[in-house]
């Protein structure tokens, strides 16, 4: 059995809310009324790579857990952290959430994939292309957790999280797949 955090809990009700259909025009319609709405973005936007990380390994020996490549990663968000002031142990944290989630789709989707080989990618994305494409968002993600840090160490972090959350659903229509893992991705954001 799973146990949720408060941030886990709320976030995961608020993608249950989300995920029935005809709800997502209840949401927000103010763009950024969240100050946190960048980085809950830039987290979904990183996941979306997840798919096309998956069609790059899928059938082939990469397997979905890299430990060299995913310390690779922490280390440069964790030096890059360092370089704009921001902390870098922090940083290296909410990146490991990041990464776990973006390994939960990958996992999801090969068991998709397995169990119905008609939606298997037929085409395998260059894998260093996209790992360009993630470097990119890490490091924009690193800068807005930096510029972030007095609202993700306020008391309101946690409903400003679940506000943004609610807001990229809305702009951005993931599946409810995309959305869990995005509720992972954002575990440590809040310092409380």
């Amino acid at each position: 059995m799973q146990i949720l955090t408060p941030l886990r809990a709320t976030l995961t009700a608020a993608a249950a809310v989300l995920a029935i259909p005809g709800t997502a025009a209840a949401a927000p319609t103010s763009p950024l009324s969240s100050p946190l709405h960048p980085v809950a973005s830039l987290a979904a936007e990183r996941l979306a790579t997840a798919d096309l990380v998956a069609a790059a390994k899928w059938g082939t020996d990469s397997p979905i857990d890299d430990p060299a490549r995913e310390q690779v990663v922490l280390d440069n968000v964790a030096a890059q952290a360092k370089q704009i002031g921001a902390d870098p142990d922090e940083v290296r944290r909410i990146f490991r959430d990041q990464i776990e989630a973006n390994k939960d789709v990958q996992r999801s989707l090969y068991a998709r994939w397995t169990a119905h080989p008609d939606q298997a990618p037929t085409t395998r994305p260059d894998l260093n292309v996209v790992r360009q494409t993630i470097n990119r968002i890490n490091t924009d993600l690193v800068q807005s957790l930096a510029d972030t840090t007095p609202e993700r160490a306020a008391l309101t972090c946690r409903p400003e999280l679940t506000v943004a959350v609610i807001e990229v659903h809305h702009e951005k229509h993931p599946d409810l797949l995309h959305t869990k893992a995005l509720v992972r991705s954002l575990e440590s954001v809040c310092r409380n």
